[in-house]
């Protein structure tokens, strides 16, 4: 019945009927003229995915020029033909030999041609057909890009959209139903929602809190056939992870701290640490720290890891001075949501005890750099300076004071050992070392591990203790050709002291040379001095060296002098005065007669400037 069916069907659709032309009329058609066609066929339709056991029918063709005497041959070509599609050569009826799958392939183009059965001859021109494959709802709903990850924000209002997830089906969607999806959820509720057209999911409950609960796991079906009983339907899954909002002010887990902290702790470090937790997380979670009270010994800050407030110290401590302080401490969150503003304060409070220890310190001297003065001149044991050291505990032990040797190695001071005063120890001299660098050690006698130290900075002060000298060795000559008043030499001294308002040289000749009849000497008041000739005509090889005596006297009080030889050698100059030739080879260097002359005493020098002068005359 079912076969019967499907023929009345397919002949309905797929036949019709022609005028017929009898073979008379046709035969009297004028041979140039088309003769018109007698048999003509649509679209065949046949549905896909059949599992009968028997060949599925398709349809039939007939040409009007079978009179079903078995004279008329049917042939089929095209696609598929013979490998998916046969043709009773005799009827005219195609049957489909395998299931076929609309989704591999929608349509087939065939070809079907009439012939004689005897002669093989076309009775018909061949014509083309096709074969429809019909769709039935043979695939379900599938997620491609599933399962999918979502975000939203906690305590985010109803209806606000989620994610967006997509169903393909591969039915083809313009017939039927087959492909006409419906979203619901299956698992999710009451939290969430999914728009049954668009599969558009959206939050359905208000303030949901992340603290609480931070994901949810949704199954999202969709169904075909507009989600009737009887269609096909698939499923994904969708995570959804709730993101922080700063909805949770931070909170001390406890109301009162108490450290306790050595008086010698160091200046910078960090004496306590306190931590105010919040349940939200990243940058809500994020606080500062900030001490409402206290007197500026302490200092507070924020640890960028941990976010916990350390405490530092700022200024040092002293348990004799004051043995324990009390901070009040806020935390409060560095970026706040406005929208929660009103659920109440973004801070809390703790307070915070730091008790100071005591500990054992070493002797403090009243300070640290102590100057002190004292005359080069001073004799042996002369009292210098003290200094003053003390036990900052409250034990109060007394002081040993000593002198670190390393410091004084050639032992010029020496320190009483109770008192602190330091006296010389030996002559001291200015010009050798103008300033002693002394470090003295105090010690506690109750406790000789305890040490303190002071630097001494001991100025040695200037007496006039020192003759003024020539400031270099001079190398002086005359011409032979040199006229009276001439400037052959500038002189200067240098005097090792330092008097307050500085040297002042007096120059002038020994008094035994003073009636030299050759040089003589001019002060310049500057504390220079000139030499002059009081003649001319000087003979190198009569007198080839002479040598002057120098008076050099310092302003100080008592005055100091000293008698400095300078030696004058005689030479052969051009007319401009430069020399040219130096008695006995010497141009501008000492004689070698002169180092035998130089270890001859003052007395025999001047008696022989007398007789070389009594033989110039």
């Amino acid at each position: 019945a079912t076969k019967c069916w499907t023929e009345f069907i397919h002949f309905l659709l797929n036949t019709t009927t022609l005028p017929q032309v009898s073979d008379g009329a046709a035969a009297a058609l004028p041979l140039h003229r088309r003769r018109r066609r007698s048999w003509v066929w649509n679209q065949f339709f046949v549905l896909e995915e059949y599992t009968g056991e028997e060949p599925l029918y398709v349809g039939k063709l007939h040409s009007d020029l079978d009179k079903g005497d078995g004279e008329v041959k049917y042939v089929l070509t095209g696609e598929g033909a013979t490998s998916i599609f046969t043709i009773d050569e005799e009827t005219g009826d195609i049957h489909a030999t395998k299931k076929l799958d609309r989704e591999q392939q929608a349509y087939y183009t065939l070809r079907a041609q009439a012939r004689d059965r005897h002669t093989d001859r076309p009775l018909e021109p061949e014509s083309q057909f096709v074969i429809k494959v019909q769709d039935i709802n043979d695939n379900e709903p599938k997620f491609l890009d599933g399962p999918y990850t979502a975000r939203v924000a906690e305590r985010s209002p109803i209806g606000t959209s989620v994610v967006t997830v997509v169903a393909t089906d591969f039915d083809d969607p313009t017939y039927g139903h087959s492909a006409r999806l419906a979203y619901s959820i299956l698992q999710g509720h009451p939290y969430f929602s999914v728009e049954p057209k668009t599969g558009v999911v959206r939050t359905a409950l208000p303030d949901m809190d992340r603290e609480v609960r931070d994901r949810y796991l949704l199954v999202i079906q969709a169904k075909d056939m507009i989600g009737q009983m009887g269609g096909l339907s698939g499923t994904t899954s969708v995570t959804v992870i709730l993101t922080d909002v700063n909805d949770n002010p931070p909170h001390f887990p406890r109301k009162s701290y108490q450290f306790r902290v050595p008086e010698s702790v160091l200046v910078t470090s960090v004496v306590a640490k306190v931590r105010a937790m919040d349940q939200d997380v990243g940058p809500n979670a994020e606080m500062d720290y900030r001490i409402l009270d206290g007197d500026g010994t302490f200092r507070i800050l924020t640890d960028q890891d941990t976010q916990a407030g350390l405490v530092t110290l700022y200024k040092p401590l002293d348990f004799e001075t004051k043995s324990s302080y009390t901070l009040r401490i806020e935390a409060s969150n560095r970026y706040v949501d406005t929208l929660y503003l009103s659920t109440g304060s973004f801070t809390d409070e703790t307070t915070v005890k730091l008790l100071v220890e005591n500990v054992d310190e070493p002797p403090v001297f009243s300070s640290p750099v102590n100057r002190m003065k004292v005359s080069e001149a001073a004799p042996v044991g002369s009292s210098v300076g003290t200094v003053v050291a003390h036990d900052p505990d409250s034990l109060n032990s007394p002081i040993r004071y000593s002198i670190d040797r390393q410091s004084d190695v050639e032992r010029y001071f020496d320190i009483h050992s109770s008192s602190g005063l330091i006296r010389t120890n030996r002559h001291l001299d200015r010009e050798i070392s103008a300033l002693h660098n002394i470090t003295v050690v105090a010690t506690e006698s109750l406790d000789r591990s305890q040490v303190g130290k002071a630097v001494v900075l001991i100025s040695v002060m200037d007496v006039n203790d020192n003759a003024p000298t020539f400031a270099t060795e001079y190398q002086t000559f005359v011409c032979e050709n040199a006229t009276p008043g001439q400037v052959i030499e500038i002189l200067s001294a240098v005097d090792p002291d330092e008097p307050v308002n500085g040297h002042h040289f007096l120059f002038s000749l020994n008094t035994e040379t003073v009636n030299n009849l050759s040089f003589t000497l001019r002060d310049n008041n500057d504390n220079t001095a000139s030499i002059l000739t009081l003649r001319g005509g000087f003979l190198q090889q009569v007198h080839p060296l002479h040598f002057l005596p120098v008076v050099i006297s310092d302003g100080g009080s008592p005055s100091l002098s000293s008698t400095n030889t300078l030696t004058i050698t005689v030479c052969n100059c051009d007319t401009h005065g430069n020399q040219q030739h130096c008695s006995q080879g010497m141009s501008m260097q000492l004689p070698g007669i002169f180092s035998t002359l130089i270890s001859i005493p003052l007395t025999c020098i001047i008696t022989l400037l007398g007789t070389s002068s009594k033989l110039e005359k």
